[in-house]
């Protein structure tokens, strides 16, 4: 029995979603372990499209259990949105979908604390997509949050939610702010909300270790990537859980010791979506033709990506905070129109080699990548399944990412549907999710 985390390795839309759904049914169990709604999977099967925010890709696996882990922040109404669209598509997700009971809850209010936030004068302004997820985990850490488990103790909910009442139009008014919520609304919301999906809540630690003991496997989801995890990302332009591997063991109550493995999902390229540094963005015609190419637009909130070029120093990085065993890199498609494509491969600051991530956010954007260039293949890639298939030229730039990173390319997406993935033979990927 193997258990595996499958994680983002750059600033996120790597394409985990697609990376999940592909070994989801390898699988018994899919648990997502960190964020919100803000962290869009998408999938395509056939002429269909599916974007996922909460419930993890797994689900589209017929028989695979999905479990939205006690490290994750919900939004009900969401949560409730993207059930609706899953049924409505013929996904049935009755006795297969689990919700922690100690996940905690998003309330409409916390979307206008991250608005005051993010409009604060002196306030480095993130890039947030304001859905709530930072304010809602202040208050995880603040200890005055409001658990999935707490919606089900009626005095218990009422008293919590007019104590978080009082807190937020307290701090409403310290920022003069008039602001139209209807507190008592939204309190009977939830309420009609906790009824809808107490059928699919329970203590999900539990119901992971007891899938284990009876050896079923489980794969973890991260959300956002490692680049954005707010201990070892790009503080303060981070998200506000721990989206490394780490990660994956708090958000689950699963132990370290349960987990035999780690699959970094990158691009070929790299992206970034909102504020912060990014040494090898390219803002001319090239990072054009990758945004148009990678049609790289946010899922969720269909924001264009910032683009730019395979950084290796970055994947060596998240490599060592994540211990990858394997890589399966994404679009390798977009890469087909190119004469040649640049790779950072190292950095320089002031003049001086820089050996190590640097730990703040200034001097990281005062970067001067180190560039090698390797040349194009300029003919399609799009939907090859055999390494061997591949352009020489292909392989070869796969092969100067594995020994600039020192981590195994285990597997290539070739565009975006489930089947157009080559997993190599023999390769570490093959044998975690094998």
């Amino acid at each position: 029995m193997q258990n595996i985390i499958v994680l983002g390795a750059q600033w996120g839309d790597e394409g985990k979603g697609k990376v999940v759904d592909l070994f989801a049914e390898r699988f018994d169990i899919v648990a997502r372990y960190q964020g919100g709604h803000n962290a869009g999977h998408t999938v395509y099967i056939g002429e269909k499209k599916f974007v996922l925010k909460l419930i993890p890709s797994g689900i589209l696996r017929p028989g695979v259990q999905a479990v939205i882990g006690n490290g994750v922040v919900v939004d009900l109404a969401a949560l409730i949105e993207e059930m609706t669209m899953l049924e409505a598509a013929g996904i049935d997700i009755r006795g297969r979908l689990h919700i922690s009971n100690r996940a905690h809850v998003i309330f409409p209010f916390h979307r206008l604390v991250e608005k005051m936030s993010e409009a604060r004068e002196n306030r480095i302004p993130i890039g947030t997509t304001s859905r709530g997820i930072g304010p809602c985990y202040e208050d995880k850490i603040g200890r005055r949050g409001i658990r999935v488990a707490d919606l089900y103790d009626a005095e218990s909910f009422r008293t919590l939610y007019e104590a978080l009442e009082e807190d937020k139009k307290a701090l409403a008014a310290t920022f003069n702010l008039h602001d139209t919520i209807d507190y008592t609304q939204i309190l009977k919301q939830h309420e009609g909300y906790a009824a809808r999906i107490q059928p699919l809540v329970c203590d999900t630690a539990v119901l992971l270790a007891n899938a284990m003991t009876t050896g079923k496997r489980i794969m973890f989801e991260g959300a956002q990537g490692t680049m954005l995890d707010v201990d070892h990302g790009t503080y303060p332009f981070v998200t506000s859980s721990s989206a490394a591997a780490g990660g994956a063991s708090i958000g689950t109550g699963v132990p370290p010791t349960r987990i035999h493995g780690v699959v970094g999902v990158s691009k070929a390229y790299i992206t970034r979506v909102g504020s912060g540094p990014f040494p090898t963005e390219s803002t001319d015609a090239a990072g054009d033709l990758l945004r148009r190419e990678g049609n790289e637009f946010g899922a969720v909130t269909g924001r264009p990506r910032r683009c730019g070029w395979f950084d290796v120093p970055l994947l060596r990085y998240t490599a060592m905070v994540n211990g990858f065993d394997t890589l399966l890199i994404t679009k390798l498609d977009v890469l087909d129109h190119l004469d040649e494509i640049p790779v950072c491969v190292g950095y320089k600051l002031k003049g001086q080699e820089v050996p190590e991530m640097p730990a703040t956010y200034r001097a990281l954007e005062a970067i001067e990548p180190v560039y090698e260039k390797l040349p194009g293949w300029r003919t399609s890639t799009r939907g090859t399944t055999r390494y061997e298939d591949l352009p020489d030229k292909a392989r070869v730039y796969l092969k100067f990412l594995e020994d600039r990173t020192g981590v195994e390319v285990g597997g290539v997406s070739t565009g975006p549907e489930r089947m157009e993935t080559i997993i190599r033979k023999g390769s570490r990927l093959e044998k975690l999710a094998g």
